[in-house]
């Protein structure tokens, strides 16, 4: 990737519009958390998000966004599908894994977030992608840092899953810049080498999105032009928060 992307600088006060999208992602995610049991459908608990976003006074980010429109509030991606999935009349059924990723608008300013949920009981090595992944993402988050560089960021989230075990780490699918639009330069890769890219400074946001499989990383979009989904059919995992760096440090908006 080019690193010669620019990264915004935001002001407390936009910071603070963020963090209050962030957290209607937030509470939005953990609703649907408990919601997510066997015998509830996808479309059940998209149902379940736009209310949740919409009665705490924001936009869905991701209704009618891109080419196709994607025509839900929320992806649910279940089990072999990574990213990107549109809920259906799919229904959960005990043992499955999934991701829901969520953004919400308040006052033009994004938050964007995604959690991976066990549905009733998963085996150990289901449970076990999902924390290795999770782990990637918090370390992503602790090199975000003022005077670190971009790529640092990429390369603490790919050394934490290697230290993990083997895993397929998504090439194609990054993290972003997020303020007034859901994607905003820079990209921010899950893999690669230290020390490339930009400096961080105060002020900058990102989404970071760690994206793991149990086999290979090579994907293919199924039929309905959205849905992301391993060529292997090996499950997956995807976690992901906006960061702020602050002067304290890395602070995330997307809590609820």
């Amino acid at each position: 990737m080019s690193f010669l992307q620019r990264i915004d600088v935001k002001s407390n006060d936009q910071i603070a519009l963020m963090r209050k999208a962030g957290a209607v992602v937030g509470q939005t995610l953990e609703i649907l958390r408990g919601a997510a049991q066997p015998g509830v459908s996808l479309a059940e608990l998209n149902a379940l998000a736009e209310e949740a976003i919409r009665t705490r006074g924001a936009t869905p980010s991701f209704l009618g966004y891109g080419v196709p429109p994607f025509p839900a509030v929320i992806c649910t991606s279940v089990n072999d599908v990574v990213v990107h999935g549109i809920p259906t009349d799919q229904v959960l059924r005990d043992g499955d894994l999934l991701s829901i990723d969520c953004g919400a608008i308040v006052d033009g300013w994004h938050g964007d977030a995604a959690i991976t949920v066990e549905v009733g009981t998963v085996t150990d090595q289901h449970r076990e992608l999902s924390r290795v992944c999770r782990q990637s993402l918090d370390a992503g988050v602790a090199a975000m840092v003022a005077g670190a560089k971009l790529s640092d960021i990429s390369h603490a989230i790919e050394s934490s899953i290697v230290a993990a075990g083997e895993y397929g780490i998504l090439r194609e699918y990054t993290g972003h810049g997020i303020g007034t639009s859901m994607h905003m330069d820079p990209a921010v890769p899950n893999y690669g080498p230290g020390g490339k890219g930009p400096k961080l400074s105060v002020g900058n946001v990102l989404a970071l999105e760690p994206m793991i499989t149990l086999g290979s990383a090579q994907t293919v979009v199924l039929g309905d032009d959205w849905s992301v989904a391993t060529a292997d059919k090996s499950w997956a995992s995807h976690w992901e928060h906006t960061i702020a760096i602050t002067p304290s440090g890395p602070q995330i908006l997307t809590l609820p």
